[in-house]
């Protein structure tokens, strides 16, 4: 049950966080909406991906044991150092505007410390 309601609280924060960084840039008019897919696909696909996420952050945390047990912070800041590589590679690449990897990095650094918070704290 832990495992579930961990999983939970991650997928949550690690949704909302760059849902209102990148709303909030949005309507600042520093970025454009996507216009590939309908907003309810594009909004779905991202929650899939973030799924898959929360699963295996959560997942790896609790396989881990007493090896990150009270090193949540560190534990977030690995996965910090992880996506933000993906930021800079998805920029470099082409495949986002270095806008977009900014404030992706952005919510990477409010979510990944937080989630890693609630998975520690609800999973003990």
């Amino acid at each position: 049950m832990s495992f579930m309601l961990a999983t939970a609280a991650v997928l949550a924060i690690i949704y909302v966080v760059p849902l209102v960084v990148y709303g909030s840039a949005s309507a600042l008019g520093w970025l454009k909406a996507p216009t590939e897919s309908s907003p309810a696909a594009f909004l779905s696909g991202i929650l899939v991906t973030k799924l898959g996420t929360a699963v295996a952050f959560v997942l790896i945390l609790q396989l881990s044991g007493a090896t990150w047990a009270d090193r949540w912070l560190l534990y977030g800041l690995v996965w910090l150092a992880m996506f933000a590589a993906s930021e800079l590679g998805d920029a470099i690449s082409g495949r986002s505007s270095w806008r977009e990897a900014g404030l992706g990095i952005l919510s990477e650094i409010i979510y990944a410390p937080a989630a890693a918070f609630a998975a520690h704290g609800i999973l003990g």
